[in-house]
């Protein structure tokens, strides 16, 4: 499994904590910043994320900014990224199983690094169970071409 994370200023020491349990876990991951907490604009880094998730360059992707909103508003707007803002592992956990999402957002400013660890772990361990699912997350996809295939 390879993923991409990104956080902004607001996001970032928790996506120093995410980046140290993916090593300490062995998962392959690339960083795309923020690398200090100076002032960024989180769409710029959570639109990094999502067009390298939805390109295949990565399976997933997890992004942080202050509550984790931003970043899943704007995750969403890329076709085919299905961003989750998870603050409990029982939604991380359905968000995969159920929605299949392939980003997971969280806040800094809303948990705390001993959460977020279990957050992702629960995100990272489940897998999309398909089935009833599916016809959903087609409906889903089905909405996303509606509006993003206009031609104009």
């Amino acid at each position: 499994m390879k993923i991409a994370v990104a956080g902004d200023h607001g996001g970032f020491r928790l996506k120093q904590e995410v980046v140290a349990l993916l090593e300490k876990s062995g998962i392959e991951y690339q960083d795309f910043g923020t690398f200090s907490e100076d002032p960024v604009d989180y769409p710029d880094l959570a639109l990094l994320v999502a067009e390298a998730v939805k390109k295949g360059d990565f399976d997933r992707g997890i992004l942080c900014c202050g509550t984790g909103i931003g970043v899943a508003i704007t995750a969403n707007k890329v076709p085919g990224i299905r961003a989750a803002q998870c603050h409990d592992t029982f939604s991380a956990r359905a968000a995969r199983e159920h929605n299949n999402a392939n980003v997971l957002t969280m806040g800094q400013r809303v948990i705390g690094p001993g959460l977020a660890g279990d957050i992702v772990a629960a995100w990272l361990q489940a897998e999309f169970q398909g089935g009833r699912h599916n016809r959903r997350v087609a409906k889903i996809c089905a909405i996303e071409k509606k509006y993003n295939c206009s031609g104009r």
